[in-house]
């Protein structure tokens, strides 16, 4: 295919995030091939709604002929989940969730976003005010609450039911490993809903890892990824997050940086594109970046190392983030067919996006719905015991879409999985995985 020929249009809207962006707009050539991999434009149908469709109207609002504050715009932008499934299928490499985020930065200029998102993006931003909500949240889930309210109707009762997901379905059992720490040091992101409401998950990611010869170091002063706020269009708030993080993890001189959350993971391996225009901290942010791995990344090049699991039958859901953003595909299969007498049963579209896309189901909730009944079809299907994926808002999204469809099913992290795993199975004498 042809190079795409920049565009030669006056831009209405020097200076602005849409306009540093311009070039990876140009480089769409309009061929289609992205509107089958879009879960909106399967969902609602509307060419609007589909990738090529949406860069039709950033270039639009770009050169001046539609305004920025124009309704119809504001609604196709804010209807994408940005999960990057174009990105895949496009074959001239059109960087799509940077215009997204680029758009909706300069859209959100002119309009601020509703309350909902500003309460949550501020929560996220707070440390303190963070920890307080996730106290309550776990409080919320031990007394079983959690549950009986996900019987509402609508936004509240599906979010109630969101956090009554994050109870995690394996036995906790702590092992020792005498496994030489041979393959580097690691710092690992501990993450705001990860370390809020998968804590354990966490603990078995550090167990998991020491198992597989990484030695883990801590790494204080690390902050919120910024990948909520980048998505929702407040691109400054992502970069003083960034700053904090690159900071910190500078400090740990760790060989890799592990994330067990797929958005986290694709955010923080784009701090150099986030701090590029900032002097101070671009190569800072672009060196960090080079060491983030996502913790099957680490597994599987690890071998990984095999544990003895029950029988259960587990389907695995690919996360957006991680198979369109990181294109990480076959690591978080290697992790799980380390665990024997695990069986993997085939799901249909596991790379289709489940509708949770950070903060999108609580401001598109209908639109959420939407995308998520697919899959929650799908895994029906599937007859399986666990649904693994590994990002906090897909074991959220799912586990409440399954728990309110009547499914027995469960959705759990590929760590947790191999931590029970290991558990039952002495590591000092543990075999390598076969790649």
């Amino acid at each position: 295919m042809s190079a795409p020929i920049a565009s030669t249009a006056p831009c209405a809207l020097p200076g602005t995030p849409l306009a540093d962006v311009r070039a990876g707009i140009d480089a769409c050539v309009h061929c289609g091939f992205c509107l089958q991999s879009c879960p909106t434009y399967l969902a609602l149908e509307d060419e609007n709604d589909s990738p090529r469709g949406r860069i039709v109207l950033m270039r639009s609002v770009l050169e001046g002929v539609l305004p920025v504050d124009d309704a119809d715009v504001q609604t196709h932008i804010d209807r994408c989940l940005g999960c990057r499934a174009c990105e895949t299928a496009c074959p001239s490499g059109v960087p799509y969730g940077q215009l997204l985020e680029a758009t909706r930065a300069t859209l959100g200029a002119r309009r601020r976003l509703p309350m909902v998102g500003r309460v949550i993006l501020g929560v996220f931003s707070r440390p303190g005010v963070l920890k307080a909500v996730m106290a309550v949240g776990r409080l919320l889930r031990a007394s079983r609450l959690a549950g009986a309210l996900a019987r509402l109707p609508g936004r509240a009762g599906f979010a109630f039911a969101m956090l009554d997901a994050t109870r995690v379905p394996v036995r906790r059992t702590r092992y020792k490993t005498a496994v030489a720490p041979n393959r580097g040091t690691v710092a690992l992101l501990d993450g705001c809903v990860m370390e809020g409401l998968y804590a354990e998950t966490n603990r078995a990611t550090a167990r998991v890892l020491g198992a597989n010869g990484y030695a883990t170091v801590a790494a204080p002063g690390q902050r919120c990824c910024g990948a909520l706020h980048a998505h929702a269009g407040d691109l400054e708030g992502a970069r003083a997050l960034a700053r904090a993080n690159v900071a910190a993890f500078e400090r740990t001189g760790a060989d890799f940086i592990a994330v067990n959350s797929a958005g986290c993971g694709a955010m923080c391996k784009e701090y150099g594109h986030l701090l590029a225009h900032e002097p101070a901290w671009a190569a800072r942010g672009a060196a960090v970046a080079s060491r983030v791995r996502d913790v099957t990344e680490l597994l599987a090049a690890a071998g990984p190392a095999r544990g003895k699991g029950a029988p259960m039958r587990v389907a695995y859901d690919a996360p957006c983030h991680l198979v369109h953003a990181q294109r990480v595909v076959d690591a978080p299969l290697m992790v799980l067919r380390a665990i024997d007498r695990l069986e993997l049963a085939p799901l249909i579209d596991a790379d289709q996006c489940c509708g949770s896309a950070g903060i999108f189901g609580l401001l598109e909730p209908a639109v959420s719905a939407s995308v998520l009944a697919p899959k929650i079809r799908n895994i029906r299907d599937t007859g399986a015991e666990y649904v693994a994926s590994g990002n906090p808002g897909c074991l959220m999204q799912i586990g409440a879409g399954m728990q309110r469809a009547g499914l027995r099913c469960r959705a759990v992290h590929p760590v947790d999985l191999l931590d029970a795993a290991y558990a039952a199975a002495p590591m000092g004498t543990a075999s390598r995985s076969e790649a």
